[in-house]
């Protein structure tokens, strides 16, 4: 069994890793303030960015699904992994070695999910080695015939798979993986009579990775003719391999896609090759299956996808199947922000051929020379049916009606109303009452735009209840309320949490003292107080967040990555100072109303306790003098 990490390199580990660099291979972020950045949510559909990273105290919040933590706790949510296997990813990232208690083993060796994708390592390793050796000339000439050249089978990984039966599990197995990683992993598949046998054979082998780089599976493409298997193989569905949710090239697109706001999506692994090469670096391709709502939700994510104005570009064959790929991908169509269109090349002509025929030149200028995807579509539906006839132009009405009333921008429908109305050649009125009538349909049918937060009653309710007996809800920011008292209390915790180098440590002293209205503020002041002798410490949050009892993890979390209103760091000091003196100064003033009501019941006769009191106010006002700068 493996051996425990040791606690100071889990420490150790998190403090060197910044969570912006790794939240960032799966969400598109922005600057959100000081400190703070922003994205889509990779844990729920949303329009609007409501995910949280601050860099500065390691933590990430979504303030609309309630999703947060630490680095660690966002790889296992994201990639389903244990806390070890986080641990030992980042550490293999920084290049820090792990120590294991009880004599465990090296990280190389523990994880199931870890031990999957090491296979798929090495087997990317043997398949790229093999492409070079005498018997992958037919791989070879693959790929030069479409175009590719050693070099760009380098930069994709491209490989070969021997035309053998157990050239790649004899190798694997002689590496030290067990007969059950390999098949788990895809690698090997199992005959009838329970031998195993090397999945691919005589295929030129593409890696397919992911969103971090790393190699899941395998997309496989026949060579031979008596290879009686599909055109394209691709690994089964393992436990790191998903297909609906792996994009080829995404890995090395995600960047560009990010800083662009386009995405290009191909149908092929070759298609992919030849748009990066031609400086089309935004092309990515599904894996073997239809683009759908998952690969929506990735692409939105690495997109930015919140402002409208990015721009998704799908390349179809014109083919029946590629209209039918293009149906598909309407039908989803409004689960994107962006604008979305579709470019064909000339002859019908796909990326690769293009290229291979006419040039880089001519892969850009089919994706620049794009149309808008309901224009596509609208085009395709009309074709379907004999416009020189009234019953052809009735039945196209029916059906490209909701496609114009289904236009997102409404700036944009009138001008798509008239270009049905001249293409079918009928009455402008006729048509405008039908795109109307269809709007009407649709928005009486829909309870919601696809894309944003559609959570059932029961889906929102994360206890699982019906609503009828349901547990007192965990503290939050959301329902600790927001009268003045509690917003000062908020921000002065928020400024202590996220800025204490701006804070000193004797005016925290002074807040823990402090009352508090929000009784649940006071139990973060009360974490914050038992730990006040580890202030501006390393691992400054964590102390305050394992303090805390379990109902106010998420708002100690919340606190901690919560923008600020400042606009840099010297706002972020100017707000901390400020806010804290603030509270200090209210509970001064609490205070010396306390005073005054004693001076009022005191004894004038007992001059000793009279001139207590009397100091007491004096000291009171020069306190507040003092935080006022007076």
């Amino acid at each position: 069994m493996a051996g425990r990490i040791r606690q100071s390199d889990v420490e150790e580990v998190k403090a060197r890793t910044n969570i912006a660099d790794i939240v960032g291979d799966y969400v598109a972020l922005k600057p959100a303030g000081v400190g703070s950045l922003k994205g889509l949510c990779p844990f729920h559909d949303e329009r609007s960015p409501s995910f949280n990273v601050r860099p500065q105290v390691g933590l990430y919040h979504c303030f609309g699904c309630g999703e947060g933590g630490d680095v660690y706790e966002f790889l296992q949510k994201m990639d389903h992994v244990t806390f070890g296997e986080a641990v030992e990813r980042l550490a293999g990232r920084l290049g820090y070695t792990l120590h294991y208690e009880d004599g465990g083993p090296a990280a190389a060796e523990t994880g199931n999910r870890a031990r999957l994708i090491a296979a798929n390592a090495a087997a990317e390793e043997f398949f790229r080695e093999r492409l070079g050796a005498s018997d992958a000339d037919a791989g070879r000439r693959f790929l030069g015939e479409r175009g590719f050249d050693p070099g760009a089978a380098e930069r994709f990984g491209v490989g070969y798979a021997p035309n053998t039966w157990d050239s790649l599990g004899s190798h694997l197995r002689g590496r030290g993986f067990t007969a059950e990683e390999l098949a788990a992993s895809g690698l090997v598949s199992t005959g009838e009579r329970g031998s195993a046998y090397d999945r691919f054979r005589g295929r030129v082998i593409w890696p397919i990775r992911d969103v971090t780089g790393q190699t899941v599976g395998f997309g496989a493409r026949r060579l031979f003719d008596d290879d009686k298997g599909p055109k394209y193989l691709n690994t089964p569905e393992t436990p790191v391999y998903h297909k609906a949710q792996v994009l080829y090239g995404l890995d090395l697109a995600k960047r560009e896609i990010s800083r662009s706001h386009r995405v290009v999506v191909v149908e092929g692994y070759t298609d992919v090759m030849a748009c990066h090469l031609a400086g089309v670096g935004t092309a990515v391709a599904t894996c073997g299956t239809s683009f759908g709502v998952d690969h929506i939700k990735v692409l939105r994510r690495v997109l930015g996808d919140d402002s409208g104005i990015g721009e998704v570009v799908f390349t179809f064959d014109p083919d029946d199947a590629g209209q039918k790929a293009a149906l598909r991908a309407f039908g989803e169509e409004q689960r994107f922000a962006a604008q979305t269109y579709v470019a064909v090349g000339p002859e019908g002509l796909d990326p690769c051929d293009l290229r291979l025929k006419q040039g880089d030149a001519a892969v850009q200028h089919m994706i620049d020379s794009k149309r808008p995807m309901f224009e596509f579509v609208i085009r395709q539906a009309l074709g379907k049916y004999d416009l020189e006839t009234v019953e052809g132009r009735v039945a196209a009405l029916r059906e490209c009606a909701p496609i114009v009333a289904g236009i997102r921008d409404p700036a944009l429908r009138p001008g798509y109303t008239r270009q049905l109305t001249r293409m079918l050649g009928s009455e402008l009125g006729e048509v405008q009452q039908a795109v109307q009538q269809a709007a009407r349909q649709t928005q009486s049918g829909r309870t919601g735009r696809p894309g944003q937060d559609e959570r059932t009653s029961g889906e929102a309710r994360r206890d699982g209840t019906d609503g009828a007996q349901r547990a007192e809800p965990a503290a939050s920011l959301a329902n600790i309320g927001s009268d003045p008292a509690t917003r000062l209390e908020r921000d002065a915790l928020m400024a202590v949490l996220q800025y204490p180098q701006h804070v000193q440590a004797e005016r925290v002293g002074a807040l823990v003292q402090a009352s508090f209205s929000n009784a649940s503020l006071a139990v973060v002041r009360d974490a914050i107080a038992a730990n006040i002798d580890q202030y501006t410490g390393p691992g400054w949050v964590d102390r305050i967040t394992n303090d805390v009892p379990p109902p106010f993890v998420d708002l100690v979390r919340q606190l901690s990555v919560a923008p600020i209103p400042a606009r840099d760091e010297a706002g972020a000091a100017l707000f901390s100072t400020s806010v804290v003196a603030s509270l200090l100064d209210r509970e001064l003033l609490r205070r010396k109303a306390t005073a005054l009501g004693r001076l009022q019941r005191a004894d004038p006769a007992d001059r000793e306790a009279y001139s207590a009191v009397q100091r007491e106010l004096l000291e009171i006002d020069q306190q507040r003098a003092r935080l006022r700068g007076e």
